[in-house]
Formats: structure tokens, sequence, C-alpha cells
């Protein structure tokens, strides 16, 4: 008997359903395995643009990610949205501390409706302790054209 793979999506909250959290929920969904979830925002958004963002605090995340870890341990993680160098620091600790396998990094800086979803000052924390931890790291071309400071 096969057993049904199990995800960890770390990433913020989107309202309206087409991104973050509950857009990586429907796509674990749809491709068979089992989809669990630590929320590092809540965002007030729609198909027109990010209204308000409401980051979780660094202890909120850190339980949320010790309570899967602990319980349902994930057979690979996936990181979107973090804006805070508070959150990274968490979410590379946890990851480290457990030993996470095949970790995806989606570094979410700029919504698209162009409303900015990642710290100028977090960029460089996300490259630093969150990117050496990624089998795979996924940025669109204004993401690399941050991330590599060369216009793509």
């Amino acid at each position: 008997m096969e057993m049904i793979r199990k995800v960890l999506t770390i990433a913020g909250s989107d309202s309206s359903g087409g991104a973050g959290i509950q857009a990586d929920l429907k796509t674990m969904l749809a491709n068979g395995v089992y989809g669990m979830s630590a929320i590092t925002a809540l965002t007030a958004q729609n198909t027109q643009g990010v209204r308000m963002v409401q980051e979780a605090t660094p202890e909120f995340l850190a339980a949320e990610l010790d309570a899967v870890f602990e319980d349902i341990r994930p057979d690979a993680v996936k990181v979107g949205m973090v804006a805070s160098p508070a959150l990274i620091h968490v979410i590379a600790e946890k990851l480290q501390g457990y030993g996470a396998e095949h970790v995806v990094v989606d570094p979410v800086m700029v919504a698209t409706s162009g409303a900015k979803l990642l710290a100028d000052d977090a960029v460089e924390v996300l490259v630093q302790e969150i990117f050496p931890l990624a089998e795979v790291i996924t940025p669109n071309i204004p993401e690399l054209s941050v991330l590599t400071g060369q216009e793509i």
C-alpha cells in the first residue's frame, strides 16, 4: 500500500483564494498529496490588489511549525511569502532543527497587483538563511531581477 505524501506550505493567506496558502493547498489536493500549512501573514486582497497585510508573530509561526513537525512530519516543504527577517529566522531555525527535506522556496516579493510583500531588509536574510536549505528556488522574472541586481 502506497503512503500518501505530506507537504507543508509556509506562506501568507490570500483572502481571495488565488495565491498563498489557499492556492498551495488546492494544488496539493489536485496532485494527491496531504497539504498542511503554517501561515506567515493574513492578507486582505482580491484580484485588484492587496488592501492590508497582518503578519503572524515569530512566536506564533514557531508554534505552528512545531505543531506540524512534531505530529505529521512533512515529506516536503514549500516556503512562500515571508515578509520580515524575524519570520525568516524562525523558519530557517525550525527547518534546520527538524532536518526538513525537499524544501522549495518561492521568493514572493511583489504581488501581481504590484504591492510589495517582502521588506527590503528581508531579501538578504532570505537569501542567506533560507536559500541554502532549498532544493529548488522558483523566482519569477521581477523577483529574479531583484535577486541578481540585473534587468531581465
